[in-house]
């Protein structure tokens, strides 16, 4: 579950509308991310793979720990069109030491802005998806517009750092803009700002679609039907007394779990026979996984770090006309309740059976609802909010480059 090596085919598509406009607004965009841009393909990239169409991106990530004696540095690459990652090589030392750590890599941005790259991310808009590199922004002295994209409660999972209600706190005071993952987190952060809007996840829906039409990945094919299975990020989020409950009822069929582990032992994991735990895919390879599937699952427990989640792959999975079972996460019940089929921990498994017989509901409204939720539409509205903020502050290349939008009748 990498980053895939080529734009998807909807990536594609606003891209060449995008082509058609003369005079594109490309104010430069800073990225501000705990998700390394090569890890699990989400919002993050969904979100910046699309806006690189029209602005440069500089995607900043969390340090590398590196040897005692290697050198510091801030390496840059540009693994997509238009996107520039820069990703800082710190001592392991450092570590234990956040305070250093974070003075280190103020000070390598610094040198890195006296340059070339400071004279492109010069008044950028900056993204935060943490507020933990909040302090990142002080390395600028000119910033066009600061958002806060806040896609999970991050200090309510496992090993949250101390003081990170505070850093977000002061997150909340420098933003212009705040965006949240669901309704739930709108709420909460509705409180604390008087610009906050809510946008759940979208989909890439052709990609995703088109595991109707394919054969199943080969390592999956090889197991035993019916299999069963999850594809994501395997960590404290899931329910891993009820994986081993399905396992166990089910000992003629295979759970299939597709993703890295994280913050979890992988020694504590269920090891029934019938559990096969298969690792990161890329992003490319997720259709194919999904077409071994007979039913997909969300397995998740409901604790502190599910409280506020709005899981991504809901729509994946709807996208691929397969039945979807999830234990009654808030988000999903508001969001896709009527289209997935949801219950408690007691009753997933028998829930699971009869979807196994046949027992599930008619997968075209789901197949509807996903083709509607484009990542497209989602990104052009955010795009929009922000145009909204620079217009405000007199940048009437704005409000210009929206006159010409529309003449053609091309929107994007």
């Amino acid at each position: 579950m990498t980053v895939p090596h080529t734009p998807s085919a909807s990536a594609r598509k606003l891209e060449n509308h995008r082509a058609e406009l003369s005079a594109p607004v490309e104010f430069p965009i800073v990225v501000h991310c705990h998700l390394r841009w090569s890890f699990v393909w989400q919002r993050p990239q969904q979100t910046h793979s699309r806006l690189a169409v029209d602005h440069p991106v500089l995607f900043l990530e969390e340090p590398v720990w590196q040897p005692e004696y290697s050198a510091v540095r801030l390496d840059l690459d540009e693994p997509w069109p238009n996107v520039t990652v820069a990703q800082p090589q710190l001592p392991a030392s450092l570590r234990e030491r956040p305070r250093a750590a974070e003075a280190t890599v103020l000070e390598l941005l610094r040198e890195a802005l006296d340059g070339p790259l400071g004279r492109r991310f010069s008044d950028a808009v900056h993204w935060l998806y943490t507020p933990l590199m909040e302090v990142q922004l002080d390395a600028f002295s000119r910033r066009a517009a600061v958002v806060y994209d806040c896609m999970d409660e991050l200090s309510q999972f496992a090993h949250a750092p101390e003081g990170l209600i505070e850093r977000e706190r002061r997150l909340l005071q420098r933003s212009d803009l705040v965006f949240t993952g669901g309704t739930e987190l709108y709420r909460s952060k509705s409180r604390l700002h008087p610009r906050v809007h809510a946008f759940g996840c979208g989909v890439d829906f052709e990609h995703f679609a088109a595991a109707a039409d394919l054969e199943p990945a080969p390592e999956i094919a090889a197991l035993p039907r019916p299999r069963f299975g999850y594809v994501g990020v395997i960590d404290e989020r899931l329910d891993y007394d009820l994986l081993e409950r399905v396992a166990r009822a089910n000992p003629d069929g295979s759970l299939v779990m597709v993703g890295p582990v994280i913050k979890v032992n992988p020694g504590e994991l269920p090891r029934p026979s019938n559990v096969h735990y298969l690792g990161a895919r890329p992003y490319d390879a997720l259709p194919a996984c999904l077409a071994g599937f007979d039913v997909c699952l969300m397995p998740f427990a409901l604790n502190a770090a599910t409280e506020f989640i709005n899981p991504t792959k809901t729509l994946e999975y709807l996208a691929t006309g397969k039945p979807v079972l999830s234990t009654p996460v808030r988000e999903v019940v508001r969001n896709f309740g009527h289209l997935v089929h949801v219950t408690d921990r007691d009753a997933f498994v028998a829930r699971l059976g009869r979807l196994l017989e046949g027992d599930r509901l008619d997968s075209r409204a789901g197949l509807e609802t996903a083709r509607r939720a484009s990542w497209e539409s989602v990104v052009s509205r955010m795009e929009e909010l922000v145009e909204d903020v620079l217009a405000a502050r007199g940048d009437t290349s704005i409000v210009r480059v929206r006159d010409q939008r529309h003449v053609g009748g091309v929107s994007a």
